[in-house]
């Protein structure tokens, strides 16, 4: 499958679904705690990865995830891992605006963000655990990007699939994907099948069995 029907495909889910998904593979399930920082958006792409840790004294390099955001591509989403700090912020508006002059479809943080009128202004999506003003500089820094990292216990490497919306983030192993989409699909018509039956007058304990939607029944 290319990967532009592979992001369209996933597109049409939800993280709910994917991460239902995810469960039955034996992978990861998906994350809450991490929501988008302004409007309703949903996003879905491929995984550009940095990863941070605290600041050490030394020589000054790049400022944190500008190497992946110079380098990322319009089918790429920047997840940004900060170890889940809620108190340094590891994304903020110029990182927004470089992002979105390159087509990127959104950053993730795993940690706190600033700079949230700037993100709303631009149109662009920012997924974090909250806002906070403190800067990152002399209290984090790039240890990587590229690299495998990981985010509340979940390993993300670059080029993962990534769906993000206002219940919470899954991350699909791009060797998985093709499979964990297909199941996916199969519990999302399954859901809206059972919705319908409710719209229709079924009483829910005989729409909303476990067995159905588990899809064991025929």
């Amino acid at each position: 499958m290319s990967d532009p029907v592979l992001l369209n495909a996933f597109a049409k889910l939800d993280s709910a679904a994917v991460s239902d998904a995810l469960d039955s593979q034996g992978l990861p399930s998906g994350i809450g705690g991490i929501a988008p920082v302004w409007g309703h958006p949903k996003v879905v792409g491929f995984a550009s990865t940095v990863q941070l840790e605290p600041y050490a004294p030394g020589p000054s390099g790049a400022h944190i995830a500008t190497t992946a955001v110079a380098t990322a591509g319009a089918d790429e989403i920047i997840v940004v891992a900060n170890d889940g700090r809620t108190d340094v912020s590891c994304w903020g508006g110029l990182l927004s605006l470089g992002a979105s002059l390159r087509g990127v479809r959104a950053a993730i943080a795993d940690g706190s963000c600033r700079d949230i009128g700037e993100a709303r202004a631009l149109g662009f999506p920012v997924f974090a655990r909250g806002g906070i003003p403190a800067t990152a500089r002399g209290r984090i820094q790039q240890q990587s990007a590229g690299q495998p990292i990981t985010v509340a216990g979940v390993r993300v490497s670059q080029g993962d699939i990534v769906i993000a919306d206002e219940t919470g983030v899954a991350f699909v192993p791009r060797a998985h994907a093709e499979m964990v989409l297909e199941v996916a699909e199969g519990i999302a018509a399954r859901e809206e099948s059972i919705a319908e039956d409710l719209r229709s007058g079924t009483a829910l304990p005989d729409a909303m069995r476990d067995a159905r939607l588990a899809g064991r029944e025929g």
